[in-house]
Parts: structure tokens; C-alpha cells; sequence
């Protein structure tokens, strides 16, 4: 993770957004050298969310808490993909 403080940050902006959006790199806005905010992609935060579901799915199916499914057909069916 690249540190860098706000102050510098300001005439940069434009190439730190690029770089934490195509580079997937994490980019940490700092004020008075404590970490402020943080510039990630959308697509880390996209996969820290998938991660999150599965996990929660996870810990759902162990504890025994996960409630009735949709049968495939039905899913199917809502989506408009029913084979003929």
C-alpha cells in the first residue's frame, strides 16, 4: 500500500485514481500521518463483497441457519431461461 499525505495527493489526484483503478493498487490518503481514506478499484471492493457472501453463506450452512433454496427449474423460470 502506497502512502501518501492529502496535501501531496491534491495535484495528483488524477494519477492516484488512475493508478488504484487500472493497477489495483491501494493507495492511502493520509492527514498528519494517520491513514484518512483509502483509493481502491471498485473491482476490489467487488470481490471483498463476493468474499464476504461466501463466507457468511459458509458460516450459514455450518451453524445450520440457511433456509429453504429455490429449486433450479423455478430460478429458471423468474430468469426466462426455461429449456423447451
Amino acid at each position: 500500500m502506497v502512502k501518501i499525505a492529502i496535501s501531496a495527493a491534491r495535484s495528483q489526484l488524477g494519477d492516484l485514481v488512475r493508478r488504484a483503478a487500472h493497477g489495483r493498487e491501494v493507495i492511502a490518503l493520509t492527514d498528519h500521518g494517520h491513514v484518512a481514506a483509502l483509493l481502491v478499484s471498485p473491482q476490489v471492493i467487488e470481490d471483498l463483497e463476493d468474499a464476504l457472501a461466501v463466507a457468511d453463506y459458509q458460516r450459514r450452512m455450518a451453524e445450520g441457519t440457511l433456509g429453504p433454496g429455490i429449486p433450479m427449474a423455478e430460478v429458471r423460470k423468474q430468469l426466462g431461461l426455461e429449456q423447451k
